[in-house]
């Protein structure tokens, strides 16, 4: 009978859930607004923009690349983050058909 509950829930629910959760904090939401308004930046630059430590950017970055929503390239020291802009338009597109 478990197999059964465990088909009720498809791979797009998944999909949709996981990216509503990485978008659930206002500085994601931020964070992605920024990445979107530009082709990249990099993660000093962000930790000079928002009041928040580091560390918390980090996290903060971690929770969005998990979900596609991001990528991040490293250079040198520093890390360039950008719009994955293929996953963002499967999550777009995703969240028009929800809605």
């Amino acid at each position: 009978m478990a197999t059964n509950k465990q088909k009720i829930i498809s791979t797009r629910q998944n999909q949709l859930a996981r990216i509503a959760k990485a978008l659930g904090h206002p500085i994601r939401i931020y964070v992605i607004e920024f990445l979107s308004k530009q082709t990249c930046c990099y993660s000093g630059d962000l930790t000079e923009l928002l009041p928040i430590a580091k560390s918390t950017l980090s996290q903060h970055l971690k929770e969005l690349k998990n979900a596609g929503l991001i990528q991040g390239e490293i250079e040198g020291t520093k890390i360039k983050y950008c719009l994955n802009q293929e996953n963002w338009q499967i999550a777009q597109k995703a969240f028009k058909e929800l809605f």
